[in-house]
């Protein structure tokens, strides 16, 4: 627009700037601001086109007289962060001095370690405060830097450091931040790319709603996400924002560290990547900071009286500004100042060297001290700052501003000779072979200002919590309605477990802890009744009356809310949860979520994230409502689960069941509370729920450790010689036990019928005893629950769920017998429940059929028994296969 639009009036132009420089200057930049509002608003009214850009001219956004001092001193912080970066170098490198090449990465903590430096000197606070300390998301790759300031601290020693990536055998260090493998040092998983900035958008979130709760007053606490412009990129940095400028979460910071790369090549090679995101991020109504330029181009900027500069900043292109650094001074000299004869004579008295040394903001102290003073003081809305870098600043020619420095885990010799003398490190040449770690004595003045700094902040970080309260779960009989039958009343499992949720918000010690959340589905799963009861959680209260009002379940919305509903966002929710199902460590805080999702929806799409939450040390309760591949009908192929519990099997500590009636929801919830919050095991809970209605029959007595553990009899069939065992889960079992009936009752073939409440237990528990017993020949060998649970039932065994067949033929090596298996392989499709368990083969008469060939095989019924069977109940043995259609 402005290249196209001429200047028709530049007298009056320039009388317009100089009366906005005039109030900007006397009056404020606020009542500047203000103005410009009411022009918009005013050209809006009239019609005429708004050409206000989200993006600002490519400088800093604080002007050199604006920056708050930077306290402490400079040149021994540059001391200290020398150490950090030749340590850190020095790690990798080791790390990769064998033929194994375990890897490691330098350059992208080259470029962010005064990002690092400065926060830990300055911000980012501990736990030894009045409040707990602040959260800090640590941009996954930059492991190594992290790790060589806890050296330095005395936290790490340097057998630990030549223990990067060695863990096995333990004393290791991981790859990158993983509380699972360092639990009391990492918080937060990241290097995932993109999980890291949704992460810490609802962990901001969530401390926010805690306080509006009087769970933990949140105070001034911040979190901070560390993350590369590269990836931005990915759907989950940049994709809650929103959420973010919505509920005006000024607790919540993000640096972005702008080295203008990503692992291959330049992030915008023909563009611009901090302008692009200086406009997402504005848009989305955040406070933008940029912090491109360091100090040294200041006195460049304050003698440029035409312009030109400001303009050559804003023409160049990142891939251009890469090349600049990448290939030196004079190269800069000729391509970027010499577009403009005026910018040539702006640097005439400079050397090339001098040229290459004009630093970028994101290595400048004063730039970045400035910029996080700004944005921890910032109120009213989250903050972003884009701080411009040299991606392997400092490793010389074998990787600053390559494009395969994101590689590289080694440095040439001479490099490293120039690192040592450009970072002053105390090390010999003769020395430099073996590239030797570097710690100050204790009573030295780096180690003092070191130590003292995190001492006034709190104490040392990372830091991890891993000891929290005990709480006092209710017993069994609390839940006495729902281990009682249903009589004559049809209800589904989910409203079963509805009944339960509701008996735990009501108790007196848990009540308040209890955080439900669902993404935009609580009518479906039936939870209406608790909008009244609890409210909806709302930064902002509810401003309008809802249009439902004035009936029982209306939709109230409450800053003391405690129901979390995100929209319809399932990475949103999830990662709400995993705030609250980690609060008890990164906010001394027990939560109990429970997050109630279309199981279709859960693992399937935020698989990454659950697995994060596995490492996270995560407790609380998914709830995968509607599931089942036949048992939600009519939604069709993209609703129906039929694998969910297949994927929460791969998580090690993410315990799963699959309940038919609602004294198995209740044993099951009440014990995972047990477990996770009293006797505070490392698990969490995966539990799906179904939408078909039917009767629920009393618990069997003595049945609560069968539920617990996977397997328990729940009909038993009479002396036969002609017998089988039938397995069943979900929804399923209710066919099972109908296929029970159909081979007693028209083939005389007595059957036991077990429900299999967690096949997936059952299966980790067999695996561990027969991995002992392997170990162990020499002695007695164990049993796994299910061998003593089948002991003395025999016959062939036939399992039947609602998943895919590769869900039950888990136990296979397990089950020392003829074992046959039935699934719902294949895609789902919309049609009655009856229909879809005859498609998928999953229904009474192949439960009989698959019992009956299974005999035969045995040599106790003659195959015409089976084809008759077949013929019977109508099957065409020629269809084709559900898998294949």
């Amino acid at each position: 627009m402005n290249e196209i639009i001429e200047d028709i009036d530049p007298i009056e132009t320039d009388e317009w700037l100089q009366a906005l420089e005039s109030v900007a200057q006397h009056e404020g930049s606020d009542r500047a601001s203000y103005l410009l509002r009411k022009l918009g608003a005013k050209a809006a009214e009239l019609g005429v086109e708004n050409c206000s850009e989200l993006s600002t001219p490519y400088k800093n956004t604080i002007a050199p007289q604006n920056e708050a001092p930077l306290p402490g001193d400079l040149f021994m912080e540059r001391r200290i962060r020398s150490f950090i970066r030749w340590n850190a170098m020095a790690m990798v490198m080791r790390a990769n001095d064998n033929d194994e090449g375990l890897g490691g990465h330098i350059s992208s903590f080259s470029s962010s370690a005064t990002l690092y430096d400065i926060g830990f000197n300055h911000f980012f606070r501990g736990n030894e405060g009045e409040q707990d300390a602040d959260m800090v998301f640590f941009q996954g790759h930059i492991s190594p830097g992290i790790y060589a300031r806890a050296y330095l601290e005395g936290r790490l020693t340097e057998e630990q450091l030549d223990n990067f990536r060695r863990e096995v055998d333990g004393n290791g260090l991981s790859s990158y931040p993983h509380p699972w493998l360092m639990p009391d040092f990492w918080q937060f998983p990241t290097v995932s790319m993109g999980l890291g900035p949704i992460q810490a958008i609802y962990q901001a979130h969530v401390m926010r709603y805690m306080s509006a709760r009087d769970l933990v007053k949140r105070g001034d606490r911040k979190v901070w996400a560390f993350l590369g412009d590269g990836e931005c990129d990915e759907p989950e940095s940049l994709g809650a924002i929103s959420l973010a400028g919505r509920e005006q979460l000024e607790n919540l910071i993000f640096v972005v560290n702008c080295n203008l790369q990503r692992l291959d090549g330049p992030v915008r090679g023909n563009g611009k990547i901090v302008q692009e995101l200086e406009s997402v991020f504005r848009g989305a109504g955040w406070n933008v900071i940029k912090c491109l330029w360091g100090r040294h181009w200041d006195p460049l900027f304050e003698r440029d009286k035409t312009g030109l500069l400001q303009k050559r900043m804003d023409e160049v292109v990142d891939g251009e500004l890469q090349n600049m650094k990448a290939n030196g001074g004079a190269y800069t000299r000729e391509h970027f100042f010499g577009k403009y004869p005026e910018l040539l004579e702006l640097v005439k008295d400079m050397s090339d060297d001098d040229i290459m040394n004009l630093n970028r903001g994101g290595h400048d102290p004063y730039k970045v001290y400035a910029a996080y003073k700004a944005a921890v003081e910032h109120k009213g809305q989250p903050t972003v700052i884009l701080a411009q870098t040299v991606k392997g600043y400092g490793t010389g020619k074998s990787g600053e501003a390559k494009n395969d420095t994101h590689s590289m885990k080694k440095v040439a010799l001479d490099d490293l000779k120039d690192f040592r003398d450009r970072f002053n490190i105390p090390v010999e040449d003769d020395q430099l072979k073996e590239l030797p770690y570097y710690r100050p004595s204790p009573d030295s003045p780096e180690m003092k200002y070191m130590l003292g700094a995190r001492k006034k902040l709190g104490g040392f970080y990372p830091i991890r919590r891993t000891e929290f309260e005990q709480l006092e779960v209710p017993a069994l009989d609390t839940f006495a309605g729902q281990l009682k039958s249903s009589g004559e009343r049809s209800l589904s499992t989910q409203m079963a477990f509805n009944r339960v949720l509701s008996s735990i918000v009501k108790d007196k010690n848990l009540g308040e802890r209890v955080v439900p959340i669902v993404p935009d589905e609580a009518r479906t799963f039936g939870m209406e009744g608790m909008f009244r009861q609890l409210g909806i959680y709302t930064s902002e209260g509810q401003k309008y009356v809802p249009h439902d009002h004035d009936q029982i379940m209306f939709y109230k919305e409450s800053k003391s809310g405690q129901i979390l509903e995100e929209g319809i966002n399932e990475s949103g929710a999830f990662s709400a949860w995993l705030a609250c199902a980690t609060a008890y460590s990164n906010s001394n805080c027990t939560l109990i979520p429970f997050y109630i999702f279309y199981s279709m929806f859960g693992f399937q799409r935020v698989m990454d994230l659950t697995w994060a939450a596995g490492d996270s040390q995560a407790r609380g309760f998914l709830i995968g409502a509607t599931s089942g591949r036949t048992t939600l009908n009519g939604e069709g192929l993209q609703h129906q689960d039929g694998h969910s519990h297949l994927m929460a099997q791969m998580i090690p500590n993410c315990i799963s069941y699959d309940p038919t009636y609602g004294y198995e929801v209740a044993v099951i919830v009440q014990d995972g509370m047990r477990r996770m919050y009293q006797e505070q095991e490392n698990k969490f809970y995966y539990i799906t729920t179904l939408n078909e209605n039917y009767q629920h029959p009393e618990m069997p007595v003595g049945a609560e450790e069968g539920i617990v553990k996977g397997i328990y009899l729940l009909e038993e069939g009479k002396k036969a010689d002609l017998r089988v065992q039938l397995f069943g889960c979900g929804s399923i079992l209710r066919e099972v036990r109908e296929g029970a009936t159909i081979l007693r009752e028209e083939f005389g073939v007595e059957a036991d019928v077990w429900s299999t409440t967690s096949i997936n237990e059952l299966t980790r528990d067999a695996m561990e005893v027969s991995r002992w017993n392997m170990l162990h020949p020499e002695e007695q060998p164990r049993e796994s629950f299910l061998e003593q649970s089948l002991k003395g039932h025999e016959g062939p065994v036939i399992a039947s769920t609602d998943y895919m067949r590769m869900y039950a033929d888990q136990l296979r090596e397990y089950i020392p017998r003829r074992y046959k298996v039935l699934g719902t392989d294949g895609f789902g499709r919309s049609d009655t429940r009856s229909k879809l368990r005859s498609f998928f083969e999953v229904n009474r008469y192949y439960v009989a059929v698959a019992a009956l060939k299974a005999l035969q095989e045995e040599g106790k019924i003659e195959a015409s028994v089976v084809a008759s069977a077949i013929q019977k109940f109508n099957i065409n043995p020629d269809k084709p296969a559900p898998w294949t259609v």
